[in-house]
């Protein structure tokens, strides 16, 4: 019997026209959920194995352009049997396997045992670990790791440490990383040869909700709930920012809902000349005018003089 053809877009469930955005997203969110240390599942360790070597090929320009050569017309659980020559498609160049040697199927290896760069020693001799010359190969798997921070922590940047453990393994490795001033939820950093066998680890950075202000890039936004009456007479106002509290000047007039913005008061975007001198986003202050629900008997005379006076 022949090699059973894998359909990759279906393991990964994206259509072959999907971009490398949409694989990224669908293999974090299929790794996430069949991951052996988070799945209950019994056959979780072999489906995650699967989406990672769907996500090997589909991830790398030149595996995918491979791989869509076999065409659409392929059936998973049918028989596949490549044409002479096949596995040398794609020139000689180095392969370079995310996963563990032995965690791919055959038919990954049938495809992409042929390509050069270990030596002549074979796919086979690849998966046992050795070259042809006898040293053993290293493994290097790049890691996708994310990294929750509070806005607090994002905003100061410095040292901070993560836990990861390889697929497999019990032992868990520690890992510090530099967040330097000015990222924000999103931001992405790479940590070279850090990940097991001399890969790269990529860290997403979270920014986890916070109380009070909302983060959008490096604006921050939150309310600020003032008194009827200073809406109509305008004053000062103590407001908190993530840095300290700052006086404010309510302008006579202002509207329910109306932004005031504090220029510079937001998360820091850069250094400047080096000296830790950051150069901020804005904080952006929503004015939320508070009505009474319950008012004394001489408060509720001074609201209907008012009323009376504006007749």
């Amino acid at each position: 019997m022949g090699l059973q053809y894998k359909d990759y877009y279906e393991i990964l469930g994206v259509t072959r026209a999907a971009s490398q955005d949409d694989i990224r997203k669908a293999y974090r969110k299929l790794a996430k959920r069949h991951h052996p240390d988070v799945s209950k599942e019994k056959d979780s360790d072999a489906r995650y194995r699967e989406i990672n070597e769907a996500y090997e090929v589909l991830k790398d320009p030149d595996k995918r352009v491979k791989y869509d050569t076999l065409g659409a017309d392929w059936q998973q659980g049918q028989d596949f049997t490549p044409p002479p020559g096949w596995g040398n498609m794609g020139g000689g160049g180095h392969v370079e396997y995310g996963g563990e040697w032995d965690s791919f199927s055959d038919f990954f290896k049938t495809i992409f045992g042929g390509l050069g760069g270990f030596g002549g020693g074979g796919f086979g001799d690849v998966f046992n670990g050795a070259s042809r010359s006898g040293r053993r190969v290293v493994q290097q798997r790049d890691s996708e790791v994310e990294l929750e921070l509070s806005l607090e922590d994002a905003a100061r940047g410095g040292l901070h440490a993560f836990s990861l453990r390889s697929s497999g393994s019990s032992v868990s490795q520690t890992i510090n990383v530099k967040l330097p001033r000015g990222i924000i939820n999103g931001s992405r950093i790479r940590l070279p040869g850090k990940a097991p066998g001399g890969g790269d680890i990529y860290v997403t950075l979270r920014i986890a909700p916070h109380p009070v202000f909302a983060a959008e890039g490096h604006n921050l936004t939150r309310a600020l709930k003032i008194e009827p009456w200073q809406a109509v007479l305008g004053g000062t106002v103590a407001v908190s920012t993530l840095f300290g509290s700052v006086d404010v000047k309510i302008p006579p007039g202002i509207q329910n809902g109306q932004k005031l913005r504090l220029k510079g008061k937001g998360l820091p975007m850069r250094d400047k000349n080096g000296a830790g001198d950051a150069l901020n986003g804005d904080l952006y202050v929503r004015v939320e005018v508070g009505i009474p629900k319950v008012l004394t008997e001489r408060q509720k005379e001074l609201w209907e003089e008012l009323a009376k006076s504006g007749q």
